[in-house]
């Protein structure tokens, strides 16, 4: 039997650490969707659906094992109960994963690579050498929560390092498409319509974790823009002359409502008592009228206009007495 010398033993040793070692390196890369392997993509999907088990039974206690210790200390009990809400209201399909390898310890970036108009990029922080990040959306309902699940491989294990929820879509469209809407409604000179619809797309800009559209930031300017132009144009309490009962317009703005759609809410006051609902109801037909003839446009694409009648105007230290009316558009 042939006996090594000490420099070759060693010589050995190194050699055999050296492949165990090559044999734990992973490529740094980012791959997305079906780009990842199918084996650590079903492992990844088994973290998922033990995450979203406990999510949707509103168990912290038991969400602890998927949790980083971070995660763990800082309390979630609440965001827990709110992601139950929506896992258990609809149900939840996954939208688009990436598995990231960090070449350095830095941000990195996940790039647009399409020109479609829900293209997005994604700017995270380093977590850990190797991250997965997974977005959940509802299957059904107009305004869509996304759920944002962010995993670290870390010392211990793979372990949610962020978690989110946050508006994706509002009446079916996501923050570019009613960008582009309230964009076209500004060059037919809708400009009340086109307020609204940039207020709804700026609320879901940043609908997941390190999620980041181009728009955005010329979204926020166009918002500006338009704000300060219905300001001008539209001098609240207005009155509307050319009804003989003068109801007067106190402001618009957006509302979600119970079935999953958000619509505009017209607030003014009205002569009549607001208890005489006969009267009120009779007037407000006219007032629909009125108010799409003066701010073209606020009904195109809803499926209601909400409308409160006052007697005296509302404020934010007490209760006022009001009538609401529906309009159902389609």
């Amino acid at each position: 039997m042939r006996t090594l010398t000490l420099n070759q033993f060693k010589a050995l040793l190194f050699s055999a650490l050296f492949l165990a070692l090559q044999s734990c390196v992973v490529t740094p890369g980012q791959w997305k969707n079906d780009q990842i392997s199918s084996g650590k993509r079903d492992d990844f999907h088994q973290l998922n659906t033990t995450a979203l088990k406990y999510l949707k039974a509103n168990d912290p206690k038991g969400l602890k094992a998927v949790l980083s210790k971070e995660m763990i200390e800082a309390g979630n009990d609440r965001e827990v109960e709110l992601i139950s809400n929506r896992l258990t209201d609809n149900e939840y399909k996954l939208l688009d994963e990436y598995y990231v390898v960090h070449k350095y310890k830095d941000t990195d970036t996940v790039r647009v690579k399409d020109g479609s108009v829900n293209r997005y990029a994604l700017l995270y922080p380093y977590e850990a050498t190797e991250m997965y990040m997974a977005y959940f959306i509802p299957e059904k309902s107009p305004n869509k929560y996304m759920l944002s699940l962010v995993y670290a491989k870390l010392n211990y294990g793979w372990k949610i390092v962020k978690m989110e929820l946050e508006p994706y879509t509002i009446n079916g469209k996501t923050a570019p498409e009613l960008f582009n809407l309230a964009k076209e409604q500004y060059a037919k000179k809708e400009i009340q319509a086109a307020q609204l619809n940039t207020m709804l797309a700026v609320t879901c800009f940043k609908p997941g974790a390190y999620w980041q559209y181009p728009d955005e930031i010329d979204a926020g300017k166009f918002y500006t823009q338009v704000h300060d132009e219905v300001n001008a144009k539209y001098r609240y309490p207005l009155v509307l002359r050319e009804l003989a009962t003068g109801p007067l317009l106190l402001r618009i703005y957006n509302k979600n409502t119970d079935d999953g759609y958000s619509c505009p809410v017209v607030y003014y006051m009205t002569h009549f008592d607001v208890k005489d609902t006969t009267e009120v109801k009779k007037e407000n037909l006219k007032v629909r009228e009125a108010v799409i003839k003066l701010m073209p446009g606020i009904d195109k694409g809803k499926k209601y206009i909400l409308y409160s009648a006052f007697n005296k105007e509302p404020n934010g230290y007490e209760s006022v007495d009001h009538f609401d009316m529906t309009q159902k558009l389609n």
